[in-house]
């Protein structure tokens, strides 16, 4: 089955006849990605940092986010560790498919998919990055974060990723003040973080879609 989409703001997702799911809004990869977990929850932590800036992502994916991520710490000459989980990776071929690279007039994208996994990768002298192939449940880390992008398949496909049981998991590696942003706005999936200790914001989202979530842990 062809996994290759063209979203409307003309960049490239990918399909998973696994979930039934795009990895991205049809609406737009891109205008999404810069929206939630660029500038809603990455710039203002970074515009306040005095030293690195820890991000966890939860699903790499296609690895937009992080090519997002490293062009803006390159941007703004800013520290970033990156750690990103995912259990189902993108192959090189479909990786080297994508228009990202040729979309935002930035170089490098594959090198964020020839990174090996569980190995600390030097990408650029402001962007580190470390992928983790295995499922959300079996990830910990020695260090708390600053920023979470929760990018996980919707709560229909995947509700076992947003239960109050897996946020409070996430909490206990986030820093107090550390700020997680997701594309989902459900009802289940605000109780689900207030439980685990975030304040929970609604804000606008991109394009067409009402709202996503911005949360703050307490």
């Amino acid at each position: 089955m062809e996994r290759l989409i063209v979203t409307e703001d003309g960049s490239h997702s990918l399909y998973s006849p696994q979930y039934n799911q795009q990895y991205h809004s049809l609406q737009g990869a891109l205008i999404e990605a810069e929206h939630i977990y660029i500038n809603l929850g990455l710039r203002p932590v970074l515009s306040e940092a005095a030293s690195t800036v820890r991000v966890f992502e939860m699903g790499f994916g296609t690895g937009l986010n992080a090519f997002l991520t490293w062009k803006l710490a390159d941007l703004l000459k800013k520290s970033i560790d990156y750690v990103a989980v995912e259990a189902f990776p993108v192959s090189r071929d479909e990786a080297f498919s994508l228009n990202y690279a040729a979309l935002t007039g930035q170089s490098g994208f594959m090198e964020l998919h020839d990174c090996h996994w569980s190995v600390d990768c030097d990408i650029s002298e402001n962007f580190k990055l470390r992928k983790e192939h295995l499922k959300l449940q079996d990830f910990k880390s020695t260090e708390n974060f600053d920023v979470i992008y929760y990018d996980a398949f919707d709560p229909r496909a995947q509700p076992e990723l947003w239960t109050a049981e897996m946020f409070s998991q996430i909490a206990a590696q986030t820093r107090p003040g550390g700020v997680l942003t997701t594309y989902s706005s459900k009802g289940i999936v605000k109780r689900a973080l207030r439980a685990a200790g975030f304040e929970v914001q609604r804000h606008k989202g991109p394009g067409r879609k009402t709202h996503v979530l911005k949360a703050i842990k307490i």
